[in-house]
């Protein structure tokens, strides 16, 4: 799409690179509205919220097992959102979590040093899962093979379904998540970032895997949605969203008190995370994830207008890191970098070029929207 025929929402900066946005008569798009009619009004970062929040730790509090050390558990990754979350669990909310840490082999040393500041000062219990990493691997290069946008979902799958395998495992009722409103009330469009379709990568990894997944950790929506959440009672609970939560300030406070370190954009803690979503998705396919963590800032007024869009103007990172971590990605995962880069260049594919669960998986958002659950606009 030529950049002199895209349009830009008139109060974000969402625009038609998402092929389904929609805008009203004033230039708007559906995010912003829905934000404003559904999302805003039951938003609570205020007084009223940390009311709330200390009702929510109360009843966690109270859950625990006799016997069990932990109430709850963190799936922890090192950012923000996870660092600042641990914080308020233990500090704000005087929980006893336990920090689940998922090693992908992609983590900057930065992110492991991080983890260790906060959970150090904050006397925290952990637990590591590392991931094979013959089967990670694989699971990436079939990705890569497969040529849809969605790089990232091994790891992302990896990620979540080791931490919710594990709660309900050892019996841990309350997951914390870090997920929150302020940054996430707009999520990428599933053209950009396609969700949790465990028949799709199943059939990705069938047809260009070579390796087994024999230990790799697996959690469809079924499992997550209904097994786990009605049958085994678990529940997951996001304290961010009861507490003023401006990201600026938090990444201060977070330097102040444990000497964290920020990594510069989201979900730029892991290198891998950072290549894809810093140039793979913006080179091969046209799609800029900062268009929708920019738009999230506007909504939660962090920043204008304006500065998103100056700021969009900029690339993610420099050339020559993006050059060393395509490298550096070629080389862990048993490509030549000419190989790599012919990858790169090959014709573009969506979920719908291989078996998928899309049309089970809309029904379920659809009736998680009308019973409340889900509130954001998926498509």
């Amino acid at each position: 799409m030529e950049k002199s025929t895209i349009q830009v929402c008139t109060n974000c900066v969402m625009d038609t690179t998402d092929p389904a946005i929609v805008f009203d008569e004033n230039g708007v798009c559906d995010f912003c509205n829905n934000f404003y009619q559904h999302i805003l009004p039951a938003w609570k970062p205020n007084e009223d919220g940390q009311k709330e929040l200390e009702k929510i730790a109360q009843t966690i509090r109270q859950s625990r097992k006799k016997n069990k050390q932990y109430d709850c558990i963190i799936g922890m990754s090192g950012g923000v959102d996870s660092s600042y979350l641990c914080y308020v669990a233990k500090e704000i909310m005087h929980l006893n979590p336990l920090i689940y840490i998922v090693d992908t082999g992609w983590n900057l040393d930065s992110t492991v040093e991080n983890i260790e500041k906060i959970v150090g000062s904050l006397d925290l219990d952990t637990h590591t899962e590392v991931i094979d990493w013959e089967e990670m691997k694989d699971l990436q290069r079939s990705y890569l093979f497969s040529q849809v946008p969605y790089q990232d979902y091994p790891q992302d799958h990896a990620i979540f379904s080791g931490l919710y395998n594990f709660a309900v495992k050892h019996k841990i009722q309350y997951v914390l998540t870090g997920s929150n409103i302020a940054t996430e009330s707009i999520r990428p469009p599933m053209e950009w970032a396609y969700i949790n379709d465990l028949r799709m990568m199943k059939a990705i990894h069938k047809r260009f895997g070579r390796v087994p997944l024999k230990t790799f950790p697996f959690c469809g929506m079924f499992k997550y949605r209904i097994y786990y959440a009605y049958i085994k009672g678990m529940k997951r609970v996001a304290p961010l969203d009861y507490l003023p939560y401006e990201r600026e300030k938090i990444q201060a406070f977070l330097t102040e008190r444990f000497d964290w370190q920020p990594y510069g954009n989201k979900h730029f803690e892991n290198v891998f995370t950072r290549f894809y979503e810093g140039y793979y998705l913006i080179k091969k396919f046209g799609y800029d994830k900062r268009k929708c963590y920019l738009s999230n800032d506007i909504l939660a007024k962090e920043i204008t207008r304006d500065q998103a869009l100056g700021i969009l103007e900029t690339d993610p990172y420099p050339e020559e890191q993006a050059l060393e971590d395509m490298r550096f990605i070629a080389e862990k995962l048993d490509f030549t970098f000419e190989e790599f880069q012919e990858l790169l260049s090959q014709p573009n594919k969506t979920y719908r070029d291989y078996p998928n669960s899309f049309w089970w998986i809309k029904q379920a958002l659809k009736f998680a929207t009308l019973v409340g659950i889900e509130n954001r606009v998926f498509r």
